[in-house]
């Protein structure tokens, strides 16, 4: 790799954290709202991605956690009065639990028994949703506006809920990067490949593989929080099974096994039927479709490896016009380092 790639890498993300850190101010409520929304479904594309990209198990029920964990943090709010941080750690550790609790028998299953059992999971929930009105507000759904800004701040509602959901998010994404560095990451790939080799190098694959839909969970629950925090309502639509398959489609099309991939599958199932709907508002599913096979057509692999090939092709053109100093430390696989090998060897 170039490595002047990853200065700019470092210097792009430095300027996204100061256009998104000041684009509130000037943007419009709608706007602020986007954004916040993306931010709110990359998380749960995120914890798919744990489980699905990572560990290689197609997950269909993360609506379900997604709206079980907006529904918790919206019942704590608006029906029990609990604070904001309480009601967060309840929407991450509610889902968790249930997703621990399938996970254990689910692992020990073969083949897509995962994608089956949490297939039930939305189909349960909706009606669960719609049939406990006094407690859910049933199919009208229930109000918990949950973002006040404090009165120091001056911020308006969107704005304050935009800085909080965005904070809380790139929290949860630089926990998940840390632990997909890691040993975590480093099992999961090697269980994706051949449990078989997984198992020999001391690896358990059904304690990994629980561990991942777990986070995969409370990663999901965390989404449906920001989503109530940013919009101040929840409704069965967020526990749906539609939910689901379009976070598997956005996921698979940002680029599974890639914490890059998740953001941008947020930012697509955010802004594609917005783009297909300025087209034509009579065929938004039908151009969502189009677009989606688009982009699987000429970004085999996702968004996220496309622009990891990109970044590889720009090294040739940078070194033209951005040259090395000379006397700089020849780059690995040189004919520098080539040459210095071999005299070293013959030393």
């Amino acid at each position: 790799m170039n490595p002047r790639l990853p200065r700019l890498g470092a210097l792009g993300l430095v300027a996204a954290v100061i256009v998104l850190g000041v684009a509130p101010l000037s943007a419009t409520p709608y706007t602020n709202l986007q954004i916040a929304l993306v931010a709110s479904y990359g998380v749960a594309v995120l914890g798919l991605n744990l489980v699905s990209g990572y560990a290689g198990q197609i997950s269909l029920g993360q609506s379900a956690f997604f709206g079980l964990g907006g529904y918790a943090g919206a019942i704590a709010t608006a029906r029990g009065g609990w604070p904001a941080p309480l009601s967060f750690l309840l929407a991450c550790l509610l889902p968790a639990v249930v997703g621990l609790l399938i996970a254990i028998p689910a692992v020990r299953l073969r083949g897509h028994a995962l994608a089956i059992l949490t297939l039930a999971l939305p189909l349960i929930g909706v009606p669960l949703a719609k049939r406990y009105a006094g407690l859910t507000g049933g199919s009208e759904g229930l109000s918990a506006p949950m973002a006040q800004p404090p009165a120091w701040s001056g911020l308006d509602y969107d704005q304050w809920a935009y800085y909080v959901v965005l904070s809380v998010a790139a929290v949860l994404f630089l926990l998940a990067r840390n632990a997909l560095t890691g040993r975590l990451g480093r099992a999961l790939s090697v269980i994706r490949e051949n449990e078989v080799v997984a198992a020999s190098m001391g690896i358990s694959p059904r304690r990994y593989k629980a561990l991942a839909f777990t986070m995969a969970a409370a990663y999901g629950g965390a989404g449906g929080w920001l989503f109530v925090y940013a919009i101040g309502f929840i409704s069965p639509l967020e526990l749906d099974l539609l939910l689901s398959v379009s976070l598997l489609s956005v996921m698979i099309v940002g680029g599974m096994g890639s914490v890059l991939g998740s953001i941008l599958g947020g930012a697509l199932y955010v802004y594609i039927p917005v783009v297909a709907g300025t087209v034509s508002p009579v065929r938004t599913t039908l151009l969502y479709g189009a677009i989606l096979l688009l982009v699987l057509f000429f970004a085999p692999g996702g968004l996220a490896k496309a622009i990891h090939r990109l970044g590889h092709w720009l090294g040739p053109w940078l070194d033209r016009v951005w040259p090395r100093r000379n006397g700089g430390p020849p780059e690995p696989g040189t004919a520098a380092t080539r040459s210095e090998g071999s005299v070293s060897s013959m030393r």
